[in-house]
C-alpha cells in the first residue's frame, strides 16, 4: 500500500540560501524597537546589512536570524541535493525581477506554518480536506494511479522600510512539481515509479497554484499585497542536474486566481555531454572538454572535472564547475588552484557566472568564482592548520 510521508529535509543544506543572503555581511541596521510586520514580538528588529547590490539584507529578531516557519518540509522522495539547491537558488532569481534587491529585504517566510504546509502537501481526504495532491486510487499501476504532484513549497516574504519600521510589501510562493512520482505497492516492499509528462505538469502546476493564491488571499495581511508564484520541474531521483523552472506569475493585489503566466525556458546539462547527447551550444561543450583535457594533462592526479550548466532561453546563464583530487600537500593545493585560474579564463566560456569547486576526500581545497562580464577569475585557497 502506498504512503506518503512528510518529512523536514536536513536542515544543514538551507545553509546554502542563508549564506547567499548574509555571506561577508557588513554593519547590522537597527530598526524600531517594536516592529514586527509578521508577528507580535516586541523584540528589537535589526537588518543584516547588505554589502552587495545583488543580494537581499535579512531580517534579524531578538539577536537571532529569522527562520522560516515550514523549510524543508518536503513530500519523502529520494534525495536530489541539486533540486533543493536550484529551487531555492532559482527562486531567489525569479524574486529579483518583482522585487528589487535595492528596495526590498527578505525576511523568511512566517505565515506558512509548518503544519500548514504539511497538509497542504499531503493527499485530500477525509481526514485532509486540504490536501493540494489527488485522493488516493485503488490502483497501484504506475500508469492507472493517482502520482503525487505537488512535493514542495518555498515562501519568501518581502518587506520595505519605512522609518524604523518594516512592513510586508510582497510574497514569493515556489511550487516544486515532480516529474517522477515514486511510491511502494506495500510498506516495505520494492520502489515504483510513476512518470509524469510536460503536459501533466504544467497543468497540474496551474492547478494548484490558483488554489494556492486563493488559500492566502484568506489572511487578511496577504490580501492587498503582490505575490509571485513560481513553478519548478523537479529532476528525477538519479539525475545528475537539479530541475528547471518553467512558469511564473505576479499577482497584483487583491486577485485570487492567477490570469497570466510567464513562460520560463530553461534546461540544465552535465559537461562533458555523453556521446549520444546534444547540447544547447557545441561551442560550450567544446570549451569545457578543452579546459578538462588541458587540467588533466598537467595535473594527472585527478579524480573527475565535471560541470552542471543552465541555460535559458538557449544562453549560458551559469556554470558549476567541480574539480576532484588526490592532492595533499597544500603546495600542490596552491599550484593547481593558480592553474586553474589561468585556464579557466582562457577555455571556459566567457560572458557567463561561472563558479569553480576543487575538492578531495577531505573537503574543500580551494573556490574560484567569476561574475557574468567579467575577465578574470578570483580564488580562494583554504589553508589547513
Amino acid at each position: 500500500m502506498e504512503e506518503v510521508i512528510l518529512k523536514k529535509i536536513f536542515l544543514g543544506l538551507s545553509v546554502i540560501l542563508t549564506g547567499i543572503l548574509l555571506a561577508a555581511c557588513g554593519s547590522v541596521d537597527n530598526l524600531s524597537n517594536d516592529t514586527n510586520s509578521s508577528g507580535s514580538s516586541k523584540g528589537k528588529t535589526q537588518l543584516t546589512g547588505q554589502t552587495n547590490t545583488g543580494y537581499y539584507q535579512g531580517v534579524i529578531k531578538n539577536g537571532r536570524y529569522q527562520t522560516s516557519k515550514s523549510r524543508g518540509v518536503s513530500v519523502q522522495q529520494e534525495s536530489n541535493q541539486f533540486n533543493i539547491k536550484g529551487f531555492e537558488n532559482g527562486l531567489l532569481n525569479i524574486s529579483k525581477k518583482q522585487f528589487s534587491t535595492k528596495k526590498y529585504v527578505f525576511q523568511e517566510g512566517q505565515y506558512l506554518s509548518t503544519k500548514r504546509v504539511e497538509a497542504w502537501l499531503g493527499r485530500k481526504s477525509k481526514s485532509n480536506p486540504t490536501g493540494l495532491n489527488p485522493v488516493k486510487s485503488k490502483s497501484t499501476s504506475a500508469t492507472k494511479r493517482n502520482p503525487i504532484y505537488l512535493s514542495q513549497i518555498d515562501e519568501q516574504d518581502y518587506m520595505t522600510r519605512s522609518g524604523k519600521s518594516l512592513s510586508l510589501q510582497g510574497m514569493t510562493i515556489g511550487l516544486a512539481i515532480n516529474s517522477v512520482d515514486y511510491y511502494k505497492k506495500t510498506q516495505y516492499g520494492p520502489t515504483y515509479q510513476t512518470d509524469l509528462t510536460n503536459s501533466q505538469i504544467n497543468s497540474e502546476g496551474k492547478k494548484i497554484a490558483n488554489q494556492v493564491l486563493s488559500r492566502l488571499r484568506n489572511n487578511k495581511k496577504l490580501k492587498n499585497i503582490p505575490i509571485v508564484i513560481a513553478l519548478y520541474k523537479q529532476a528525477s531521483d538519479d539525475s545528475l542536474v537539479g530541475g528547471n523552472f518553467f512558469a511564473y506569475s505576479t499577482n497584483n493585489s487583491g486577485t485570487t486566481s492567477v490570469n497570466k503566466w510567464n513562460k520560463i525556458n530553461q534546461k540544465n546539462y552535465v559537461f562533458p555531454l555523453q556521446s549520444n547527447q546534444k547540447g544547447p551550444s557545441q561551442n560550450d561543450a567544446d570549451s569545457f572538454d578543452n579546459f578538462k583535457s588541458q587540467v588533466q594533462t598537467f595535473f594527472p592526479n585527478l579524480s573527475g572535472v565535471t560541470a552542471q550548466a543552465q541555460y535559458t532561453n538557449g544562453s549560458l546563464t551559469g556554470m558549476n564547475v567541480n574539480i576532484t583530487t588526490q592532492f595533499y600537500s597544500q603546495t600542490e593545493i596552491i599550484s593547481f588552484t593558480q592553474y586553474i585560474q589561468s585556464a579557466a579564463q582562457r577555455y571556459l566560456p566567457a560572458n557567463a557566472p561561472i563558479d569553480i569547486t576543487v575538492q578531495s576526500t577531505e573537503g574543500i581545497q580551494s573556490f574560484l568564482t567569476r561574475k557574468a562580464n567579467e575577465k578574470k577569475f578570483s580564488a580562494h585557497i583554504f589553508n589547513s592548520y
